[in-house]
Protein backbone atom coordinates (compact mmCIF):
# COMPACT_ATOMS: atom_id res chain seq x y z
CA UNK A 1 0.00 0.00 0.00
CA UNK A 2 1.73 3.51 -1.25
CA UNK A 3 1.24 6.10 1.62
CA UNK A 4 1.04 9.54 1.76
CA UNK A 5 2.11 11.00 5.40
CA UNK A 6 0.91 14.99 5.99
CA UNK A 7 4.00 16.70 7.65
CA UNK A 8 3.48 20.11 6.11
CA UNK A 9 2.01 22.23 8.92
CA UNK A 10 3.49 24.37 11.68
CA UNK A 11 1.44 23.24 14.93
CA UNK A 12 0.29 26.38 15.68
CA UNK A 13 -1.90 24.94 18.92
CA UNK A 14 1.57 23.70 20.50
CA UNK A 15 3.42 27.13 20.52
CA UNK A 16 5.35 27.66 22.31
CA UNK A 17 7.45 24.43 21.78
CA UNK A 18 6.89 24.66 18.07
CA UNK A 19 7.96 28.35 17.34
CA UNK A 20 12.14 26.58 16.13
CA UNK A 21 10.69 23.51 14.82
CA UNK A 22 7.73 22.29 13.02
CA UNK A 23 4.92 20.04 15.17
CA UNK A 24 6.37 16.68 13.43
CA UNK A 25 9.89 16.82 14.72
CA UNK A 26 8.81 17.13 18.25
CA UNK A 27 10.22 14.11 20.28
CA UNK A 28 8.04 11.50 21.70
CA UNK A 29 10.15 9.18 23.68
CA UNK A 30 12.78 7.48 21.30
CA UNK A 31 11.96 9.42 17.94
CA UNK A 32 10.62 11.72 16.77
CA UNK A 33 6.50 12.40 15.91
CA UNK A 34 6.63 12.04 12.07
CA UNK A 35 8.80 8.90 12.87
CA UNK A 36 6.14 7.12 14.35
CA UNK A 37 4.17 7.97 12.06
CA UNK A 38 5.99 6.53 9.00
CA UNK A 39 7.26 3.60 11.55
CA UNK A 40 3.84 2.82 12.37
CA UNK A 41 2.86 2.63 8.55
CA UNK A 42 5.51 0.31 7.45
CA UNK A 43 4.53 -2.30 9.94
CA UNK A 44 1.05 -1.86 8.69
CA UNK A 45 1.94 -2.47 5.41
CA UNK A 46 3.08 0.89 3.17
CA UNK A 47 5.11 -0.87 0.43
CA UNK A 48 5.73 3.27 -0.23
CA UNK A 49 5.68 6.29 1.77
CA UNK A 50 5.31 10.05 0.01
CA UNK A 51 5.96 12.69 2.89
CA UNK A 52 4.57 15.85 2.14
CA UNK A 53 6.40 18.47 4.17
CA UNK A 54 6.04 22.68 3.84
CA UNK A 55 6.58 24.73 7.30
CA UNK A 56 10.52 24.14 8.02
CA UNK A 57 10.81 21.42 5.16
CA UNK A 58 14.33 20.92 6.05
CA UNK A 59 13.72 19.72 9.77
CA UNK A 60 11.19 17.16 8.39
CA UNK A 61 13.87 16.15 6.01
CA UNK A 62 16.44 15.82 8.43
CA UNK A 63 14.43 14.00 11.02
CA UNK A 64 13.91 11.34 8.12
CA UNK A 65 16.92 11.14 6.88
CA UNK A 66 17.57 7.26 7.52
CA UNK A 67 14.17 6.32 6.24
CA UNK A 68 13.25 5.51 2.88
CA UNK A 69 10.76 7.87 2.11
CA UNK A 70 9.88 10.48 -0.70
CA UNK A 71 9.08 13.77 0.08
CA UNK A 72 6.59 16.30 -1.88
CA UNK A 73 6.31 19.91 -1.34
CA UNK A 74 2.75 22.10 -0.25
CA UNK A 75 4.24 25.02 -1.68
CA UNK A 76 1.36 27.07 0.53
CA UNK A 77 -0.50 25.60 3.59
CA UNK A 78 -3.93 25.20 2.57
CA UNK A 79 -5.60 22.16 3.62
CA UNK A 80 -5.43 18.51 3.63
CA UNK A 81 -6.65 18.02 0.02
CA UNK A 82 -4.08 20.39 -1.16
CA UNK A 83 -1.34 18.51 0.55
CA UNK A 84 -2.16 15.24 -0.73
CA UNK A 85 -2.45 16.83 -4.53
CA UNK A 86 0.79 18.12 -3.94
CA UNK A 87 1.79 14.53 -3.69
CA UNK A 88 -0.23 12.90 -6.64
CA UNK A 89 2.39 12.59 -9.09
CA UNK A 90 4.34 10.66 -6.84
CA UNK A 91 1.51 8.47 -6.36
CA UNK A 92 0.99 5.60 -8.86
CA UNK A 93 -2.05 4.71 -10.62
CA UNK A 94 -3.32 2.36 -7.57
CA UNK A 95 -4.94 2.73 -4.14
CA UNK A 96 -3.29 4.82 -1.48
CA UNK A 97 -3.62 5.64 2.23
CA UNK A 98 -3.31 8.83 3.62
CA UNK A 99 -2.23 9.76 7.45
CA UNK A 100 -1.54 12.53 9.37
CA UNK A 101 1.84 13.12 10.38
CA UNK A 102 0.77 13.78 13.93
CA UNK A 103 -1.47 11.56 15.03
CA UNK A 104 -0.63 7.97 16.54
CA UNK A 105 -2.88 5.00 16.26
CA UNK A 106 -2.29 1.34 17.21
CA UNK A 107 -0.33 -1.19 15.27
CA UNK A 108 -3.51 -3.22 14.68
CA UNK A 109 -6.18 -0.94 13.74
CA UNK A 110 -3.82 0.37 11.24
CA UNK A 111 -3.35 -3.10 9.70
CA UNK A 112 -6.72 -3.63 9.96
CA UNK A 113 -7.39 0.08 7.64
CA UNK A 114 -4.91 -0.94 5.01
CA UNK A 115 -6.50 -4.37 4.68
CA UNK A 116 -10.25 -2.78 4.33
CA UNK A 117 -9.47 -1.28 0.96
CA UNK A 118 -11.46 2.11 0.36
CA UNK A 119 -11.98 2.69 3.98
CA UNK A 120 -11.68 5.64 7.03
CA UNK A 121 -11.12 5.33 10.57
CA UNK A 122 -13.57 5.48 13.04
CA UNK A 123 -13.55 5.72 16.84
CA UNK A 124 -15.83 6.49 19.43
CA UNK A 125 -16.28 9.51 21.13
CA UNK A 126 -17.44 11.18 24.15
CA UNK A 127 -17.86 15.09 22.40
CA UNK A 128 -18.76 13.78 19.31
CA UNK A 129 -19.74 17.52 18.38
CA UNK A 130 -15.60 18.64 17.64
CA UNK A 131 -15.01 15.89 15.39
CA UNK A 132 -16.44 14.75 11.48
CA UNK A 133 -19.03 12.74 12.37
CA UNK A 134 -19.83 9.40 10.17
CA UNK A 135 -22.86 8.25 9.17
CA UNK A 136 -22.91 4.96 8.22
CA UNK A 137 -25.50 2.16 7.02
CA UNK A 138 -25.66 -1.28 8.47
CA UNK A 139 -23.24 -2.67 6.88
CA UNK A 140 -20.67 -0.38 8.30
CA UNK A 141 -20.09 1.33 5.40
CA UNK A 142 -20.17 5.69 5.72
CA UNK A 143 -22.62 7.50 3.73
CA UNK A 144 -21.40 11.02 4.90
CA UNK A 145 -19.33 12.94 7.01
CA UNK A 146 -20.85 16.25 9.18
CA UNK A 147 -18.14 18.46 10.29
CA UNK A 148 -18.67 19.51 13.93
CA UNK A 149 -22.03 19.25 14.18
CA UNK A 150 -24.28 20.94 16.73
CA UNK A 151 -26.24 18.16 17.37
CA UNK A 152 -24.15 14.25 16.10
CA UNK A 153 -26.91 11.18 15.29
CA UNK A 154 -23.55 9.31 16.53
CA UNK A 155 -20.84 9.48 18.46
CA UNK A 156 -18.71 7.73 15.43
CA UNK A 157 -16.22 10.30 14.54
CA UNK A 158 -13.84 10.60 11.77
CA UNK A 159 -10.65 9.20 13.00
CA UNK A 160 -8.28 10.73 10.58
CA UNK A 161 -6.37 7.78 8.41
CA UNK A 162 -8.09 6.84 5.13
CA UNK A 163 -7.78 4.12 2.15
CA UNK A 164 -8.74 5.65 -1.19
CA UNK A 165 -9.24 3.88 -4.51
CA UNK A 166 -7.20 4.86 -6.86
CA UNK A 167 -9.45 6.79 -8.42
CA UNK A 168 -9.74 9.30 -5.80
CA UNK A 169 -6.17 11.09 -7.62
CA UNK A 170 -8.49 12.37 -10.22
CA UNK A 171 -10.57 13.86 -7.28
CA UNK A 172 -8.53 15.90 -5.20
CA UNK A 173 -9.43 19.35 -6.84
CA UNK A 174 -12.16 19.95 -4.64
CA UNK A 175 -13.74 23.96 -3.81
CA UNK A 176 -12.60 25.91 -1.03
CA UNK A 177 -14.33 25.28 2.04
CA UNK A 178 -15.86 28.27 4.54
CA UNK A 179 -12.45 28.45 6.31
CA UNK A 180 -10.56 29.30 3.05
CA UNK A 181 -8.86 25.80 2.60
CA UNK A 182 -9.27 22.43 0.61
CA UNK A 183 -10.36 19.28 2.93
CA UNK A 184 -9.52 15.91 2.50
CA UNK A 185 -13.39 15.05 3.96
CA UNK A 186 -14.05 16.56 0.87
CA UNK A 187 -13.11 13.81 -1.04
CA UNK A 188 -13.92 11.30 1.29
CA UNK A 189 -17.27 12.35 0.46
CA UNK A 190 -16.65 11.55 -3.56
CA UNK A 191 -15.26 8.74 -2.04
CA UNK A 192 -18.43 7.76 -0.04
CA UNK A 193 -20.93 8.69 -3.33
CA UNK A 194 -18.91 6.42 -5.71
CA UNK A 195 -17.54 3.37 -3.93
CA UNK A 196 -18.26 1.70 -0.44
CA UNK A 197 -15.79 3.07 1.84
CA UNK A 198 -15.88 0.81 5.15
CA UNK A 199 -15.62 2.70 8.12
CA UNK A 200 -12.42 0.71 10.17
CA UNK A 201 -12.85 0.90 14.04
CA UNK A 202 -9.37 1.91 15.68
CA UNK A 203 -8.99 0.68 19.20
CA UNK A 204 -6.63 3.53 20.36
CA UNK A 205 -5.13 7.00 18.63
CA UNK A 206 -4.55 10.00 19.69
CA UNK A 207 -4.17 13.82 17.37
CA UNK A 208 -1.19 14.95 18.83
CA UNK A 209 -2.04 19.13 18.52
CA UNK A 210 -1.55 20.87 21.92
CA UNK A 211 0.93 20.38 24.48
CA UNK A 212 -0.85 18.09 26.86
CA UNK A 213 -1.23 15.65 24.14
CA UNK A 214 2.25 15.69 23.42
CA UNK A 215 2.52 14.44 27.12
CA UNK A 216 0.31 11.69 26.46
CA UNK A 217 2.18 10.38 23.35
CA UNK A 218 5.07 10.44 25.51
CA UNK A 219 3.21 8.33 27.83
CA UNK A 220 2.01 5.72 25.79
CA UNK A 221 5.41 5.46 23.80
CA UNK A 222 7.28 5.25 26.64
CA UNK A 223 5.02 2.41 27.85
CA UNK A 224 6.16 0.35 24.75
CA UNK A 225 9.79 0.50 25.48
CA UNK A 226 11.59 -2.29 27.11
CA UNK A 227 14.38 -1.85 29.97
CA UNK A 228 17.76 -1.76 28.79
CA UNK A 229 20.82 -0.22 30.32
CA UNK A 230 23.32 1.15 28.20
CA UNK A 231 24.69 4.08 29.69
CA UNK A 232 26.80 4.86 32.70
CA UNK A 233 24.96 3.75 36.05
CA UNK A 234 26.18 4.08 39.36
CA UNK A 235 26.15 1.31 41.47
CA UNK A 236 23.83 3.10 44.24
CA UNK A 237 21.29 3.65 41.70
CA UNK A 238 18.11 2.26 41.67
CA UNK A 239 16.61 1.66 38.43
CA UNK A 240 12.95 0.11 38.61
CA UNK A 241 10.45 -1.30 36.11
CA UNK A 242 11.12 -0.07 32.14
CA UNK A 243 13.51 1.90 32.11
CA UNK A 244 15.94 2.95 29.29
CA UNK A 245 19.17 4.51 29.83
CA UNK A 246 21.49 4.93 26.09
CA UNK A 247 25.09 4.60 25.79
CA UNK A 248 26.29 7.85 26.64
CA UNK A 249 23.82 8.74 29.32
CA UNK A 250 25.00 8.39 32.83
CA UNK A 251 22.97 8.12 36.17
CA UNK A 252 24.92 9.30 39.16
CA UNK A 253 24.69 7.66 42.92
CA UNK A 254 21.43 7.64 44.86
CA UNK A 255 19.47 8.11 42.17
CA UNK A 256 16.03 6.48 42.06
CA UNK A 257 14.39 6.40 38.30
CA UNK A 258 10.83 4.38 38.11
CA UNK A 259 9.87 3.84 34.48
CA UNK A 260 8.48 3.62 32.14
CA UNK A 261 11.38 6.52 31.35
CA UNK A 262 13.58 7.03 29.00
CA UNK A 263 17.33 8.77 29.73
CA UNK A 264 18.95 9.89 26.19
CA UNK A 265 22.29 10.12 24.88
CA UNK A 266 24.05 12.54 26.52
CA UNK A 267 21.78 13.23 29.35
CA UNK A 268 23.05 13.23 32.84
CA UNK A 269 21.12 12.34 36.21
CA UNK A 270 21.60 13.69 39.82
CA UNK A 271 23.36 13.09 42.30
CA UNK A 272 20.42 11.85 44.59
CA UNK A 273 17.54 12.76 41.89
CA UNK A 274 14.41 11.06 42.06
CA UNK A 275 12.54 10.25 38.48
CA UNK A 276 9.22 8.53 38.07
CA UNK A 277 6.15 8.72 36.08
CA UNK A 278 6.47 8.68 31.94
CA UNK A 279 9.35 10.49 31.94
CA UNK A 280 11.70 11.75 28.76
CA UNK A 281 14.77 13.15 29.45
CA UNK A 282 15.94 14.43 25.90
CA UNK A 283 19.66 13.81 24.34
CA UNK A 284 22.50 16.12 26.78
CA UNK A 285 19.62 17.23 29.78
CA UNK A 286 21.00 17.58 33.31
CA UNK A 287 18.52 17.04 36.41
CA UNK A 288 20.82 17.62 38.77
CA UNK A 289 21.23 17.03 43.15
CA UNK A 290 17.93 16.87 44.76
CA UNK A 291 15.76 17.26 41.89
CA UNK A 292 12.47 15.66 41.62
CA UNK A 293 10.78 15.13 37.69
CA UNK A 294 7.67 13.59 37.25
CA UNK A 295 5.50 12.36 34.36
CA UNK A 296 7.44 15.20 32.14
CA UNK A 297 9.33 15.74 28.89
CA UNK A 298 12.41 17.42 29.10
CA UNK A 299 14.05 18.26 25.30
CA UNK A 300 17.34 18.39 24.39
CA UNK A 301 19.85 20.17 26.71
CA UNK A 302 17.02 21.20 28.72
CA UNK A 303 18.83 21.73 33.01
CA UNK A 304 17.06 21.22 36.25
CA UNK A 305 19.92 21.92 37.94
CA UNK A 306 19.52 21.15 41.31
CA UNK A 307 16.51 21.14 44.53
CA UNK A 308 13.30 21.83 42.10
CA UNK A 309 10.63 19.91 41.27
CA UNK A 310 9.27 19.51 37.80
CA UNK A 311 5.66 17.66 37.59
CA UNK A 312 3.36 16.91 34.47
CA UNK A 313 5.18 19.29 32.21
CA UNK A 314 6.97 19.68 29.38
CA UNK A 315 10.14 21.78 28.96
CA UNK A 316 11.65 22.70 25.33
CA UNK A 317 15.11 22.72 24.36
CA UNK A 318 18.08 24.22 26.74
CA UNK A 319 15.64 25.64 29.04
CA UNK A 320 17.50 26.20 32.27
CA UNK A 321 15.66 26.08 35.67
CA UNK A 322 17.55 27.89 38.59
CA UNK A 323 17.74 26.13 42.19
CA UNK A 324 14.62 25.85 44.02
CA UNK A 325 12.24 26.06 41.06
CA UNK A 326 8.93 24.24 41.66
CA UNK A 327 6.07 23.89 39.31
CA UNK A 328 2.82 23.49 40.98
CA UNK A 329 0.41 20.68 38.74
CA UNK A 330 -2.67 20.82 40.85
CA UNK A 331 -5.52 23.16 41.12
CA UNK A 332 -6.70 23.57 44.93
CA UNK A 333 -10.30 23.25 43.28
CA UNK A 334 -9.45 19.70 42.02
CA UNK A 335 -10.42 21.04 38.70
CA UNK A 336 -8.50 20.25 35.11
CA UNK A 337 -6.39 22.40 34.68
CA UNK A 338 -6.89 25.00 31.82
CA UNK A 339 -3.91 26.08 29.66
CA UNK A 340 -4.18 29.20 26.66
CA UNK A 341 -3.72 27.74 23.44
CA UNK A 342 -4.20 30.12 20.81
CA UNK A 343 -5.15 32.92 23.11
CA UNK A 344 -7.94 30.99 24.31
CA UNK A 345 -8.17 28.88 27.70
CA UNK A 346 -8.72 25.08 26.72
CA UNK A 347 -8.93 22.82 29.68
CA UNK A 348 -6.52 20.07 29.50
CA UNK A 349 -8.49 17.13 30.73
CA UNK A 350 -6.23 16.37 33.65
CA UNK A 351 -6.31 16.83 36.69
CA UNK A 352 -2.46 17.34 37.19
CA UNK A 353 -0.56 19.61 34.67
CA UNK A 354 2.47 21.44 34.83
CA UNK A 355 3.62 24.08 32.85
CA UNK A 356 4.91 24.60 29.01
CA UNK A 357 8.15 25.86 28.39
CA UNK A 358 9.77 27.51 24.51
CA UNK A 359 12.87 26.85 24.37
CA UNK A 360 15.60 28.85 26.34
CA UNK A 361 13.29 29.19 29.06
CA UNK A 362 15.45 30.39 32.58
CA UNK A 363 13.84 30.82 35.69
CA UNK A 364 15.57 32.40 38.35
CA UNK A 365 16.45 30.72 41.93
CA UNK A 366 12.72 29.96 44.14
CA UNK A 367 10.69 30.45 40.78
CA UNK A 368 7.61 29.15 41.68
CA UNK A 369 5.51 28.31 38.62
CA UNK A 370 1.34 27.89 38.88
CA UNK A 371 -0.45 24.73 37.16
CA UNK A 372 -1.18 25.32 33.26
CA UNK A 373 1.56 28.40 32.81
CA UNK A 374 2.86 28.70 29.58
CA UNK A 375 6.45 30.29 29.41
CA UNK A 376 6.74 31.24 25.80
CA UNK A 377 10.58 31.07 23.74
CA UNK A 378 13.08 32.76 25.82
CA UNK A 379 10.62 33.81 28.79
CA UNK A 380 12.78 34.59 32.09
CA UNK A 381 11.51 34.81 35.77
CA UNK A 382 13.39 36.65 38.74
CA UNK A 383 14.81 34.80 41.82
CA UNK A 384 11.71 34.25 44.14
CA UNK A 385 9.15 35.27 41.78
CA UNK A 386 5.70 33.32 41.52
CA UNK A 387 4.68 33.01 37.99
CA UNK A 388 0.85 33.00 37.79
CA UNK A 389 0.05 34.26 34.21
CA UNK A 390 1.59 33.15 30.73
CA UNK A 391 4.81 35.23 29.90
CA UNK A 392 6.33 35.90 26.33
CA UNK A 393 9.73 36.37 26.12
CA UNK A 394 11.01 39.54 28.54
Amino acid sequence: MQTVVLAAGEGTRMRPLTDRRPKPTLPVADRTLVEHVVDGARRAGAERVVVVVGYAADAVRQALDDRDVTFAVQERQRGTADAVRAARDELEDAPFAVLNGDVLYDRDSLAALYDAGPAVGAARVDDPENYGVLETDADGHVRSVVEKPANPTSNLVNAGAYVFPAAARDWLDVGESDRGEYELTDVLERACDAVDVRAVAVERWLDVGRPWELLAATEWKLGDLERRLDGDVHPDADLRGSVVVEDGATVDAGVVIEGPALVRAGASVGPNAYVRGATLLGEGANVGHAVEIKNSVLMAGATVGHLSYVGDSVLGRDVNFGAGTTVANLRHDDAAVRVRVKGESSSTGRRKFGVVCGDAVKTGIDTALNAGVVLGTGARTEPGETVRRDRDRS
